[in-house]
Formats: structure tokens, C-alpha cells, sequence
């Protein structure tokens, strides 16, 4: 990825005061003030303009290598733009096809999957009610449950139809369609400009430790976004190519939704999983069918956890899967999508600033002074 500028900057005059502790502090606090303020106040209008500044970000390497070809900064843009949005067009024209005839498939089989969960949880209620006696497990109890298990595969079939047939009318068009791509331009274009002016408004004193800082969250954050998207989408391909030559009916859309979601540390994984074998038992009379479908599964554990994650990720991002998932959370709790989108950028500045505190914190009096002598206060120490 681009790194910040490294170019000197003029001195200021030394007749100006030198700034105190307690200035450089009101000034960090005001601008995370700002920053948090700004977020609370805008955040429903700033999801286009962060996207945009995450594919400027992530496309600056490849506009840059577009110059060096011979390219203007601007053509290389407006290439680099066109071809991104080539490629969204041909996924909705060749995919959303296809997963809104599976949605249909999941919409129609409904009923099905209601009678069978319904069933399922019946069974197990008379089970228990025959193990423990009608007094503990009674018939009202079996109903209950029954009729709850039916009504929660409703709801999750409705909702997914929803969700996803939809997804598209819920999206705003002006902003995300439209605003996003102008955006990006503009800040793909202009990003060395940005950078620099950004650069020269850093402080004197802290310049060089800001500027080093910033590389290694540059370079960390770059290798994680790089890394995970060859993941998410290496893995999205062979569990929808795989599921479907396994016979399920829905693996298209389980496998894309399973591949998609690895950015989320085991997430993916676990709830493609546990929804591709239950779709599997709904749908395959015998149990050839569903070990060929654990059978998929397995052999996508082994490929991610052996061969994808090692050669894409690796040991080069220093964020541990508990930091990322706190931080989805976090941020999707805090500002919805858009902190999503924020979550990783600054769970990654967020590490790189705490090792350097502590890194500090290890050559600092406070952590090599000696621990005072028996003798020096009378007595030994409690």
C-alpha cells in the first residue's frame, strides 16, 4: 500500500514558544473529541464517503503502478474506477440471478423445513417426557416447543428472502451507486496530494515517530485487507462450486455466504457449516448426501487452515482473531455498518499505538528502576 511521505519539512522560527504538556494533550483530546462527535453526528451520511476512501486506499498501489507505466494520475484513475464497476455490473448481472432463484428455492421449501424441525423437537420432547415422566415433560410443553421451532425457521426463511431479494432496493442508489464511485475517484486521484497535505500538518516535535507509526499501521492494515480478501474470496468459490457438485440445492448461496463471511474469524466457517449440514439433512433422503456435503466442509477447514490462510495471511498481520471479532462487534454495536467497515483500520492503529506505548513504557524509569534496598526505609519491603 501507499506509505505517507517522508520528505522534510520546514523548521519553525525559534523564536516561537515551545508548546506544553498540557496543550499537546488538550490537542489530542479535541481531536478525538472531534473525531467521535463527527461520527456521532454524520455517521448516517458518511458510509459512502468511507467506502470510497477504502477503495482509494486499497487501489492506490495499483493507480500508482498504472503511472509508472506512463499512464496520467487521472486516466489511470478513471481506469482503475471503470474496471471496479465492470466488475460489481457483471456480478449483478451474472450472480443475483442465480441467488434469487435459490432465495425462491428456500422461500418454497419452507413448509417443508417447518414440518420436519417441527417433528424433530416433538420427538425429542417425547423422549424426554417418556424418561422423566409426564410430570416434568408435559404435553402442553411438547406443543410449545413444536410450534416455536416452526415458527423460527418462518421467521429466518422470511427474513433471508428479505434480506436478500431485496437487498439491492435497500440500498440507497443515489448514495451508493452513484456518490460512491465519484468519491472514490476524486480520492484515488488526488491521493499522493492528500497524504502530503496531511503530512505537513504534522507537529514538528512528534513528525517522525507519527510518520513511523503510520507505516506500520499502513503496512499491517495492507497486508490484512490484501491477505483476507484473496481468502474470503478463494474460499467463497470452492464451498459454492463444491456444495453445488455435492447435490445441494442451496450451496450457491451457503458457500458465497460462508467464503464472505471468513473475514469475521470463524464465523464463517461455523455458520456455514452448521446451515449447509441442516439444509443437508432437510433435503437428502440418506446419509450419502450429507457426508458428502461434511465432506466439503472438512476438506474446506483443511485447505483454509493449512494452505489459504497460511500462504495469503500468515504470520505478517499482527491482528489476533479475538482483537478482530471485538472489534466487528464493537464497532457494529457502536455506528452499524459503518463501524464495521471502520472496525479493522482502527483495531489496527489501536495495536500499533499500544505496543509503541509499550515498547516505551519497557525503557522508561518506570519500568527499570530498581526496587529500593531493605535498608533505605528501615525495614524490608512489605
Amino acid at each position: 500500500m501507499s506509505q505517507m511521505p517522508t520528505q522534510p519539512v520546514t523548521l519553525p522560527d525559534d523564536r516561537l514558544v515551545a508548546a506544553t504538556r498540557s496543550q499537546r494533550v488538550a490537542l489530542l483530546l479535541g481531536l478525538l473529541v472531534a473525531a467521535w462527535l463527527g461520527l456521532q453526528l454524520f455517521a448516517s451520511v458518511l458510509l459512502p464517503f468511507v467506502a470510497a476512501a477504502g477503495i482509494a486506499y486499497v487501489f492506490d498501489p495499483l493507480t500508482a503502478r498504472l503511472c509508472r507505466l506512463g499512464l496520467p494520475r487521472g486516466l489511470a484513475t478513471s481506469v482503475v474506477i471503470l474496471g471496479i464497476l465492470a466488475a460489481m455490473l457483471l456480478f449483478v448481472l451474472l450472480l443475483y440471478p442465480l441467488i434469487l432463484a435459490q432465495i425462491g428455492i428456500l422461500v418454497g421449501r419452507v413448509p417443508q423445513y417447518v414440518a420436519l424441525l417441527q417433528g424433530w423437537a416433538q420427538d425429542v420432547i417425547s423422549r424426554l417426557q417418556e424418561r422423566f415422566g409426564p410430570d416434568v415433560v408435559d404435553d402442553k410443553l411438547r406443543d410449545l416447543v413444536g410450534g416455536q421451532a416452526g415458527a423460527m425457521v418462518s421467521f429466518a426463511a422470511t427474513a433471508l428472502s428479505r434480506v436478500i431479494g431485496g437487498g439491492f432496493a435497500l440500498f440507497n442508489v443515489l448514495t451508493l451507486v452513484v456518490v460512491t464511485p465519484v468519491v472514490a475517484f476524486y480520492l484515488l486521484r488526488d491521493w499522493p496530494a492528500v497524504t502530503a497535505m496531511i503530512d505537513g500538518w504534522l507537529p514538528h516535535r512528534y513528525a517522525g515517530v507519527i510518520r513511523a507509526q503510520a507505516r506500520e499501521v499502513d503496512r499491517i492494515l495492507s497486508a490484512w485487507v490484501r491477505g483476507q480478501a484473496m481468502c474470503c474470496v478463494i474460499l467463497a468459490l470452492y464451498y459454492a462450486v463444491a456444495l453445488s457438485l455435492a447435490g445441494l440445492d442451496l450451496g450457491l448461496i451457503v458457500g458465497m455466504t460462508a467464503g464472505l463471511l471468513s473475514f469475521i474469524p470463524y464465523v464463517g466457517s461455523i455458520a456455514g457449516g452448521i446451515t449447509a449440514i441442516g439444509l443437508a439433512l432437510a433435503q437428502f433422503p440418506d446419509w450419502r448426501g450429507v457426508l458428502m456435503v461434511m465432506g466439503v466442509l472438512v476438506v474446506g477447514q483443511v485447505l483454509e487452515g493449512y494452505v489459504i490462510y497460511p500462504r495469503f495471511l500468515g504470520d505478517r498481520v499482527e491482528l489476533p482473531a479475538v482483537w478482530v471479532i471485538f472489534a466487528l462487534m464493537a464497532g457494529g454495536a457502536a455506528f452499524g455498518f459503518l463501524g464495521v467497515m471502520l472496525a479493522v483500520p482502527v483495531a489496527a492503529t489501536i495495536g500499533v499505538l499500544c505496543r509503541f506505548w509499550l515498547r516505551r513504557y519497557l525503557q522508561s524509569p518506570l519500568y527499570l528502576d530498581p526496587p529500593r534496598r531493605p535498608d533505605t526505609d528501615g525495614g524490608p519491603l512489605a
